[in-house]
């Protein structure tokens, strides 16, 4: 299991922005198949890697680093919420750098009975820690008006309520092929359009019962908290919701929200910076696109820490 079977997007980007040199403790908060841990070893680092998938963590229990010692891979099957606390209890307060892969790994998505893709028929789950409740327990339960709110809330779908009604008729609802089946004939599909009109309901329904956007601003405050000064933080994201909420997160750590309005006095920061202004958000080249589809989406944010204290540090200190 040395080699991850995907390819992990934007690798040489991330190997930049964070910058690792032998020696340093590197946070793998997204570890799915390994790609990123097995470079950022490669590279000479420790590595932590949580994941709350324990099909991931089986797989990464495999690797040879893990039975080193010390070992220099150790998994945490936890969310990466939770990364600060895990740190804490495993006796280390500050690491190098924190990289963040954020959304559904390929290893889930090519599994059918994880039941993450519309293009693979398998029981309706989408759970990423395999638990309950899952997308068929919401999308049978849940009111018209509610599932109306998550498609259009997290997957921007304009017809949601449509697709909304369509799914309560159908119900019950068993496999992602019923569900995808119901989605096209509300959203009228046909054969050859560029984009399978179920993907944004598959996104936002799989967003929801994953809690996944409260997951990632937790996961900042983590990330923020455990950088040592001068410790680096990169973050990949696949969707906008997801990209609006950590170019937020690094705009405001960073003081560089600007004036609300030119005609206005500049306003005192209303606390000291925990990052350097952060970098311009780098997108996949077009051959790694060709090489990797799934990398189409993607966008890297990265940032520099200073050596202000994070809110948790202060609570921690008080």
């Amino acid at each position: 299991m040395s080699a991850a079977p995907h390819v992990p997007v934007l690798l040489d980007e991330v190997l930049a922005a964070l910058a690792i040199q032998p020696g340093d403790v590197i946070i793998d908060a997204t570890f799915g198949a390994g790609g990123y841990t097995r470079a950022f070893l490669d590279a000479g680092a420790t590595v932590h890697a949580f994941d709350r998938d324990p099909d991931a963590i089986a797989d990464g229990a495999r690797w040879p680093e893990t039975q080193e010692n010390p070992p220099r891979l150790v998994l945490h099957p936890r969310r990466f919420s939770e990364m600060w606390e895990a740190m804490t209890a495993a006796g280390v307060e500050r690491v190098d750098g924190v990289a963040m892969d954020i959304g559904v790994s390929s290893m889930q998505l090519d599994r059918a009975e994880r039941g993450f893709a519309f293009s693979l028929n398998g029981p309706l789950s989408m759970r990423m820690d395999q638990g309950k409740p899952d997308a068929a327990d919401f999308l049978n339960t849940a009111g018209e008006g509610e599932i109306a709110d998550v498609l259009y809330t997290y997957g921007e779908e304009r017809q949601s309520r449509r697709v909304a009604r369509a799914i309560v008729a159908a119900r019950p609802l068993e496999t992602t092929g019923q569900l995808a089946d119901v989605v096209r004939r509300a959203l009228g599909y046909r054969a050859g359009m560029p984009k399978d009109p179920a993907t944004r309901s598959f996104q936002a329904i799989r967003i929801h019962v994953n809690g996944e956007l409260d997951e990632l601003e937790a996961g900042l405050g983590a990330a923020e908290a455990l950088l040592n000064e001068g410790g680096r933080l990169a973050v990949v994201s696949f969707h906008s919701l997801e990209d609006r909420i950590v170019k937020r997160f690094l705009r405001d750590a960073a003081n560089a929200g600007g004036r609300a309005s030119r005609h206005l006095p500049d306003m005192p920061a209303s606390r000291p910076a925990t990052f350097a202004t952060p970098a311009k958000a780098v997108r996949p080249s077009a051959a790694e696109c060709e090489r990797n589809p799934r990398a189409r989406s993607a966008t890297l944010r990265a940032a520099i820490r200073t050596a202000a204290p994070a809110p948790r540090q202060k609570e921690k200190a008080a």
